[in-house]
């Protein structure tokens, strides 16, 4: 059995020698053939270099450095291309999920013949702000997703090769990982953690905000439709008061002149044009998935290892 570890580098320079110490030793007890690739993604920091001396000393580390930074889920997806193993360890470098989850994770696997085991945190870390806008976060995404998120869900998951390979062959450009995670399907089951807080999350309110943006109006249809049924309803209304003011008129000779035209105008023709543009929306959507293929990362340079994957 050959076992893959694949972590990322951003600001990782404190903790990367006791992350490969660890996570190694963890590794040598399940299996003797074993790979770890780490993931430049651009750190700014002395990163790279320490994985490269690391590297080294250690053949069984490939180092994939990004031409710039692209982001976490980014650099994630890079090092999954890359990854040959019949397991695959995903975890974050920075020590806050502790390596040693890996004999946890793979106990659970086999016992229970899972695909994947995935960590979750029982209560969000971080202040008060940031536990009321990851709540909104997911809040939002249940309402608007066509796929929910799991909640509370962490990086550290330990899959077999056939899930590694449904997942890589997702080409969606603008997405988050946990929602390929989830719609990849397999048998998965989430296994309680608890997250350590060692360092200050690099995802500012604004970056969530984003992130939860770009998941609903990438993934999800359901806004479309919503737009489509609120112009339905209001050329409907529109029609309605028209008819009404009609008979109204017929019957009883009674009118406002001037502004009931107008009024029952703008409402008509503005209900008709977001249909519309509904409708456009829906195809336009569509296409957007399609067209593009953008890759993910640019690779500079594979340090050890083969050449295969893609980046």
């Amino acid at each position: 059995m050959k076992l893959s570890i694949i972590a990322t580098l951003y600001r990782s320079a404190r903790d990367l020698a006791e992350f490969h110490r660890r996570a190694m030793r963890a590794a040598e007890a399940l299996t003797s053939d074993i790979e770890m690739i780490l993931v430049d993604d651009g750190s700014p920091d002395d990163s790279l270099d320490i994985a490269l001396r690391l590297q080294r000393d250690d053949p069984r580390i490939v180092v994939a450095e990004l031409a710039r930074n692209f982001g976490h889920h980014r650099a994630m997806m890079t090092g999954l291309a890359y990854a040959t193993g019949d397991l695959v360890l995903l975890i974050d470098s920075d020590l806050e999920e502790p390596p040693e989850l890996l004999a946890i994770f793979h106990e659970r696997l086999v016992a229970g013949n899972w695909d994947v085991v995935y960590g979750v945190q029982a209560d969000r870390r971080g202040g008060f702000i940031q536990r009321v806008t990851g709540e909104a976060f997911f809040k939002m995404t249940e309402l608007l997703s066509d796929h929910p998120l799991p909640r509370n869900v962490i990086t550290a998951r330990l899959m077999r090769r056939a899930y590694v390979d449904a997942l890589v062959a997702h080409r969606d450009r603008s997405f988050l990982i946990a929602h390929l995670w989830s719609i990849a399907g397999f048998r998965q089951t989430a296994m309680e953690v608890t997250k350590l807080s060692l360092s200050p999350t690099t995802y500012s309110l604004c970056r969530r905000v984003e992130m939860g943006i770009q998941h609903v109006t990438t993934t999800s249809t359901k806004i479309l439709y919503l737009i489509f049924y609120a112009g339905s309803g209001i050329s409907g209304v529109a029609l309605a008061l028209m008819l009404f003011f009609l008979i109204r008129y017929l019957r009883q000779g009674v009118g406002v002149g001037g502004w009931t035209s107008l009024f029952l105008s703008l409402w008509f023709f503005g209900g008709v044009i977001i249909q519309i543009l509904g409708i456009l929306g829906l195809y336009i959507a569509n296409i957007y998935q399609e067209v593009k293929e953008r890759p993910y990362t640019h690779l500079r340079r594979l340090h050890g290892g083969g050449q295969g994957g893609e980046g």
